[in-house]
């Protein structure tokens, strides 16, 4: 199918592993590999670049042997300063505010951060693996409140309305405009609107082209 993706899937879980490379195959994506550690997922991704044959993106959980700690989230932020075109969707059981920031902190294309529990949600999660493939952001909906939660505590979107924020809440989330106006029940050129704003309010100009939505949500990290 021609939008089919590749995927190396990293999870020390043998039945989630299963079950992810299940999900995405029975809708015509290719799983090249599955992987359960860190390492492991490292020494994958180097023999497929050295093949030519990288994939589009990686799906890794956050927690890994050998302590389970942060062993997932530590190769996801190597995987993009070594391999920048390989996208990086990484997968945890709740909300680690830490990992997020240290894994949104570069470069604003091509990342993902989602709860496990949206896995059971089949359709948007497929979708997210396919965004980050392809340069796009998939953002949790838990991820995107408690970041700009404490966006607001440092005053930085201050200068929004309730409704620009209700917007950029799920820009971060990886909704097009046309997702954004059927959510909220608007027409297609007031979200347009809201976006424009949101930009202009927070100085991010069109020479930042594309990226202008996630350095949109991303603004604060820089405060």
């Amino acid at each position: 199918m021609e939008d089919k993706v590749r995927v190396v899937i990293a999870e020390d879980s043998v039945l989630l592993r299963e079950g992810l490379t299940r999900l995405l195959t029975d809708r015509g994506h290719e799983v090249v590999a599955g992987v359960g550690d860190a390492q492991a997922l490292l020494k994958t991704i180097d023999e497929l670049g050295a093949e030519g044959s990288l994939p589009d993106v990686v799906v890794a959980d956050v927690r890994m042997p050998p302590t389970h700690t942060d062993e997932g989230v530590r190769a996801a932020v190597l995987l993009r300063q070594t391999h920048p075109q390989v996208g990086v969707l990484v997968l945890s059981q709740y909300v680690e505010e830490q990992y997020a920031v240290e894994l949104l902190a570069g470069e604003t294309r091509g990342v993902g951060y989602l709860l496990k529990d949206r896995v059971a949600e089949v359709r948007e999660f497929v979708d997210a693996v396919a965004r980050v493939a392809r340069g796009g952001t998939a953002l949790d909906p838990e991820v995107v409140a408690q970041l700009l939660g404490r966006s607001r505590k440092q005053d930085v979107l201050a200068v929004l309305t309730p409704r620009e924020r209700e917007v950029l809440e799920l820009m971060a989330e990886g909704r097009t405009n046309a997702a954004i106006a059927r959510r909220l029940v608007v027409s297609d050129g007031a979200v347009e609107k809201h976006v424009s704003n949101i930009f202009q309010k927070l100085g991010l100009s069109p020479s930042d082209g594309g990226h202008r939505r996630v350095l949109a949500v991303l603004t604060y990290l820089n405060s």
